[in-house]
């Protein structure tokens, strides 16, 4: 994969976990890893994703966004 196919908030947000948020082209670009380290489907993976993204806010501001804190939680229900 080149750098250009790499979305920007994957390499400009904090690497601190106080963004709870990533963008929904950053989590769909790790469906495939999440779903291999976790032995899950990655249609799986996929419809949790979907299933813990937020549109933007009012409708206009703000781009989606996945809760990873959300999507992680439900990712250990289905692995415990």
């Amino acid at each position: 994969m080149s750098s250009s196919n790499i979305p920007a908030d994957l390499v400009t947000n904090s690497g601190s976990g106080l963004d709870p948020d990533i963008s929904v082209a950053s989590a769909k670009l790790q469906v495939d890893r999440v779903a291999k380290a976790n032995q899950l489907d990655t249609k799986i993976v996929s419809e949790l994703v979907s299933d813990n993204t937020t549109n933007r806010s009012l409708g206009i501001f703000g781009e989606p966004r996945v809760n990873v804190l959300q999507l992680n939680l439900a990712l250990n229900e289905l692995i415990d």
